[in-house]
């Protein structure tokens, strides 16, 4: 079930992972066939009248493993992102080619130039889940180890995300699927747990 690790994209507007090393196939195959497993058991548990309420943990590398292969469609422009967690926020880095990202969109604003090119991106973001409801608030966001105001990252978000991608914002909530009532960010890892 991709919807519990769109909870991760959404963090940030977030991208697939396109560069795999070639000495990360054979642990990252057992870490889509892993993720997979897991996947399916959510899925079924969350059609049950009564879940099981066991906590399910995705690691770092499986979550990582999920994106490299193409599990979730990101917006074009993005070529490489990289999670990271940490008690209850997510880290992308990421490299986006911007002029890719918003084609077909122009603004005379100034304050927007800096979203052009291709730019090594940071975003910070802080993301939960419970009640059935996905929280993900953004921290921070930096271009090149520059950080970009908060208004100005907003303005790029309204022109640029927002008509495509309606449900992407700075501050977001989104209900979340197969019953799953908590997601909790670790130390490297996602822990769900469904109701």
């Amino acid at each position: 079930m991709r919807s519990v690790l769109i909870f991760l994209g959404s963090l940030c507007l977030i991208l697939p992972l396109t560069g795999v090393s070639t000495s990360t196939v054979a642990a990252s195959s057992d870490a889509l066939a892993s993720i997979q497993r897991k996947l399916q058991h959510i899925e079924s548990n969350g059609k049950l009248t009564h879940p099981d309420q066991s906590p399910t943990t995705f690691s770092e590398q499986e979550i990582d493993a999920y994106l490299s292969s193409g599990g979730v469609k990101f917006p074009s422009g993005v070529r490489t992102v990289d999670f990271q967690e940490q008690p209850g926020i997510v880290i992308a880095n990421s490299q986006i080619d911007f002029d890719q990202l918003k084609a077909g969109i122009n603004s005379s604003n100034p304050l927007l130039s800096m979203f052009s090119g291709v730019h090594d991106v940071i975003v910070n973001a802080s993301a939960h889940g419970s009640g059935g409801k996905g929280f993900v608030h953004v921290n921070s966001a930096s271009l090149d180890g520059v950080l970009v105001p908060r208004f100005v990252l907003q303005l790029f978000v309204d022109k640029y995300l927002s008509p495509k991608y309606p449900q992407v914002g700075l501050d977001s909530e989104f209900d979340l699927p197969a019953r799953i009532d908590t997601a909790v960010i670790g130390s490297h890892n996602l822990t769900i747990t469904q109701k």
